[in-house]
């Protein structure tokens, strides 16, 4: 089949806008925030933080340079925002985590990397700044702990969880009653 001038001509300037004039940061971060939003499937959700995730801690690493710390917060507070999303998807679509873990081994990954980018932030930034950060630090840490029990749910030596108003099991007897 032999392409059309035109079709060559258009996808020669294509090929050329983009890579003469790429686009900045915010509109990759934008885009990237736009793709995770629209996204309906929970494993693509959680996939696609990973590259969403790494572009909102460079813009907070950039803001942080620039001094501008209430971007930093604003950036940190939404990738948390994000987390929570991408693990309600998760939970809602495929709720056995042990048995269906893409995505949930992946976002639970990247939360361990957000934990880490968010503790070099709080040490970066002035003390004012610290409180609401710390805040996001504990709720990553939180989503962080019920992603690794919903993938690893049966842990030797640890106690059964009992549910709130649930009846607690009593234990056999080892004797033999007469």
């Amino acid at each position: 089949m032999r392409a059309s001038g035109t079709t060559l001509g258009a996808l020669f300037c294509l090929l050329f806008f983009a890579a003469g004039f790429p686009l900045s940061a915010a509109d990759g971060l934008a885009e990237l925030q736009a793709q995770f939003d629209r996204e309906t499937s929970g494993v693509h959700k959680a996939k696609l933080l990973g590259k969403l995730g790494d572009a909102q801690f460079e813009e907070a690493r950039r803001a942080g340079k620039a001094g501008d710390y209430d971007a930093v917060g604003l950036t940190l507070e939404k990738y948390r925002d994000n987390v929570r999303a991408a693990v309600e998807a998760l939970k809602k679509q495929h709720p056995d985590a042990e048995k269906h873990s893409s995505g949930y081994k992946q976002l639970e990954i990247h939360v361990g990397k957000g934990i880490r980018e968010i503790r070099d932030v709080i040490i970066a930034m002035p003390e004012q700044y610290r409180p609401p950060m710390q805040l996001v630090e504990q709720d990553l840490k939180d989503m962080d702990l019920e992603l690794l029990r919903l993938l690893f749910p049966r842990r030797p030596g640890e106690q059964p969880r009992v549910q709130p108003g649930a009846s607690t099991p009593k234990p056999e007897s080892t004797e033999k009653q007469p």
